[in-house]
């Protein structure tokens, strides 16, 4: 039988194990609820967003989605004065107690239930952290009892650090200003880790009565603080500088006033720019809650400066609604951007963003076409086009102002807009084509090739402004194409390779010769070169003006979003001026401004060249001019417009040699196609017309161009009525040398008949299928081309 000893050890074992177990259990409990994952305290509210410029400078604070604005700020961001002003003035005891505190809820029993006074809670900072997440009514001991409770959690599921950070960013502000990230931007226009003592302070005491303490500033519109809040404030700077001796230097600023923003001056800055990064981030799933853009605040308001002053000035031509867009060529961040006149006029339908907006762009993506010919051999600057009356296959496009100028350059066909030159240019591109450049540089929204044919040169598509702005700072960049950026975040990255740096730098300077459309003495050579160009919807429903200055691509849209076509829409006229007016400002604001170096490409050069042709001078050429040119890809051959003729003194005709220099002159004829001497006869420049050379000097010599067949049309199918087979015509009509006298027609090797070179055959097929339709001049030369004819039936 065991000793009473023996017994009472045993059971004080036991006991001493028991209890070990309970304090192990006890320990675990808040240990396991420490560790059990949980959601962190920041996402029980929702935020709102601030937006900023690429300097800091706020654009907008949005309302988070309970119509709140709330933004969250770690606590490591937040002044340390506002922290320990807020513990100083609510809750000293913070830091040690287990939620709540039963001397501060016994002193606010006493003072609210037995001496009558003013209701105080005795709430700490984590019982009011409770009170708001969980939306507790804590009027009744009930509801006191629940938020203590509730208060208790929060300690064991988080930390000290935690708690505190989600109270400073919850604690409310007055009306529906919440966090202290919130309200240092909505008062006091900075961020929380940069406030001054007094306005420190003044934060940490609003949150204890903050309707009666904003309700006197607020009512009254005064952005003062009223005495109420300031006494309460300067109570607690009495308590600070007890701890805080150093900081009674500061006393004068607590006697100076001290103001706060209205709600209704928080900033509303590019709104169309901040909305679009709004969108961006709701179909991306949201993100940080600080945004920092590539926009510059300064140059955002001096653009909409000018485009208000420019559309108030224009409105008696019925122009009332611009948008602009600039962007930075360096780093391709969009440094302005205006999307409509005025943003909160219903009328002009302002809050479309007009430069994401598909339009007509014109003739504003002429620049490319003539970039993708240098590129692929088919035209230098100074080659010498056609502007005259053109068919490319079903498709027969006219000038603007109807009328056609004849043989002009490259370089002058651009700036004058022609249309025709730019559409033959198209029409002899390979790979890439227009329509393929465009589709591989990101042009959205396209539909087939078909749809559009040569008519997508002059306008035929649509793109936005932010597309076209791309295209043209791809220019500027030497032909390398980067996304634009509207995100301080977004990576700069090296590009895609759509045209050659040669191409670019050609293009650029034929752009830079484009005339300024106000007076000489604004485009004087001192200043900064500006390269640009206009485009002009059809039916004068939107006017351009795109291109590039220093470091900046401008992109200007005139019109109306609802399509309204208006005879002053102009791209020259309406949206020109105001591209100036911006170029203008932003050069006086920033005298320092200046164009990127750029060092010209290394395979490129200067050659001579026959003004007239555009080819290598011969020895006959009396003009001569200079151009670039790419070795191994411009075209070259030498000039065979200016053409010496022997003619003989005594009766003024060609002669025959031997040639008697006494007896003889030679005289040099220009030798113009007929299509280009119809255009010099109409405007009354008609040439002379070179003699016929007889064999002896060469007029059984093949010398000059051959004939270029224009009608049949290339490529296309001709389809006849089944029943009028063999009634109706084609017409056979070609261009050709001057030195041509005759040229005699073929299809399939069965010969039609001749006609005097210029005029026009007519054939009347009798069957449909395929054919060669082939055309011979007197001195041999000849071309030929396929013809399809089929019936409807």
């Amino acid at each position: 039988m065991k000793s009473p000893r023996l017994i009472l050890a045993r059971i004080a074992r036991i006991r001493w194990h028991n209890a070990l177990v309970a304090l192990l259990l006890v320990a675990a409990v808040p240990l396991a609820m420490r560790l059990w994952p949980h959601e962190p305290l920041r996402a029980w509210l929702p935020s709102s967003t601030a937006v900023y410029d690429a300097d800091g400078r706020l654009l907008r604070l949005t309302l988070a989605s309970d119509q709140r604005y709330r933004l969250w700020v770690p606590l490591e961001d937040i002044s340390p004065a506002v922290t320990e002003g807020v513990l100083l003035h609510e809750d000293r005891w913070f830091r040690w107690h287990p939620g709540f505190n039963p001397y501060g809820l016994m002193r606010g029993a006493w003072v609210t239930y037995v001496r009558g006074g003013h209701p105080q809670g005795g709430s700490t900072i984590t019982m009011q952290l409770a009170r708001l997440l969980w939306k507790l009514d804590t009027r009744t001991p009930g509801g006191k009892l629940r938020q203590m409770a509730r208060a208790m959690e929060l300690e064991l599921r988080y930390s000290k650090h935690d708690i505190l950070e989600a109270y400073l960013n919850a604690a409310p502000y007055g009306r529906n200003v919440e966090g202290v990230g919130a309200a240092s931007l909505a008062y006091f226009g900075k961020a929380p880790g940069r406030l001054s003592l007094p306005e420190a302070l003044t934060l940490a005491v609003i949150p204890q009565d903050p309707s009666r303490r904003l309700q006197s500033d607020s009512d009254a519109g005064d952005a003062v603080i009223g005495p109420w809040l300031a006494a309460s404030r300067n109570r607690l700077f009495e308590r600070w500088i007890a701890r805080h001796p150093a900081d009674a230097s500061a006393r004068p600023l607590f006697d100076l006033p001290l103001r706060l923003r209205p709600l209704s001056r928080l900033p509303f800055e590019a709104p169309h720019f901040v909305e679009q990064i709004l969108a961006a981030r709701r179909l991306e799933g949201g993100g940080d809650m600080r945004v920092t853009t590539t926009l510059d605040l300064r140059l955002q308001h001096s653009l909409e400066r000018q485009v208000h002053q420019y559309i108030a000035h224009a409105g008696d031509r019925g122009i009332r609604n611009a948008a602009a867009l600039l962007i930075d060529t360096r780093d391709m961040g969009i440094k302005a951007m205006v999307g409509s006149a005025d943003y909160f006029d219903s009328s002009i339908a302002g809050q479309v963003n007009g430069t994401q907006a598909k339009r007509s762009p014109g003739s504003t993506l002429k620049p490319f076409i003539y970039a993708l010919g240098f590129d692929q051999g088919v035209l230098h600057p100074q080659t010498v086009l056609r502007d005259v009356p053109t068919s490319f296959g079903p498709y027969s496009p006219e000038n603007f102002d109807g009328h056609f100028l004849g043989p002009i350059t490259a370089t002058q066909a651009l700036i004058r807009s022609r249309n025709i030159p730019a559409v033959y240019v198209a029409s002899r591109l390979a790979s890439p084509n227009l329509y393929q450049f465009l589709h591989d540089a990101g042009v959205s929204r396209m539909a087939g090739e078909q749809h559009y044919g040569l008519a997508l040169v002059l306008g035929g598509g649509e793109v936005t402004m932010q597309e076209l702005g791309g295209l043209y700072a791809m220019l500027a960049n030497r032909g390398n194409l980067k996304p634009l950026r509207t995100l301080a975040s977004d990576p700069q990255t090296a590009g895609t390779r759509m045209l050659s740096d040669e191409a670019s730098f050609m293009t650029m300077d034929m752009l830079r010769q484009n005339p300024r459309p106000d007076d000489a003495v604004a485009a004087q050579p001192s200043r900064m070169p500006v390269y640009w160009k206009t485009g002009t919807s059809w039916s004068f429903r939107d006017a351009w003006t795109a291109g590039s200055f220093g470091p900046y691509v401008l992109v200007v849209w005139i019109g109306n979003f609802d399509g309204t076509g208006n005879p002053a829409f102009v791209g020259v006229d309406a949206a020109a001026p105001l591209f100036f007016r911006i170029a203008d400002a932003l050069r006086a604001e920033r005298p320092g401004l200046a164009e990127p170096v750029r060092r010209n490409p290394a395979n490129v050069r200067r050659v001579s060249i026959c003004l007239a042709s555009g080819d290598l001078p011969n020895a006959w050429c009396p003009q001569l001019g200079t151009t670039w040119f790419i070795p191994g890809k411009s075209p070259i051959k030498v000039s065979t417009v200016h053409r010496p003729v022997i003619v003989d003194i005594a009766t003024g005709k060609p002669a025959c040699p031997p040639f008697d220099p006494e007896h003889t002159r030679t005289e040099v004829y220009e030798y113009w196609p007929s299509d280009l001497q119809r255009v010099f006869a109409q405007a009354g420049m008609a040439r002379r017309t070179p003699p016929a050379l007889p064999d002896c000097q060469g007029g059984a010599v093949a010398v000059g161009d051959p004939p270029r067949i224009t009608s049949p049309l290339r490529g296309s199918t001709y389809t006849m009525r089944a029943s009028r087979i063999g009634e109706q015509r084609i017409a056979f009509t070609a261009t050709t040398d001057a030195s041509s006298r005759q040229l005699y027609w073929f299809v399939d090797d069965a010969y039609l008949g001749s006609t005097p070179a210029g005029q026009t055959l007519m054939w009347q097929p009798e069957r449909t299928g395929k054919f060669v339709v082939r055309v011979v001049d007197d001195r041999g030369r000849s071309d030929s081309r396929p013809l399809s004819i089929s019936a409807d039936l």
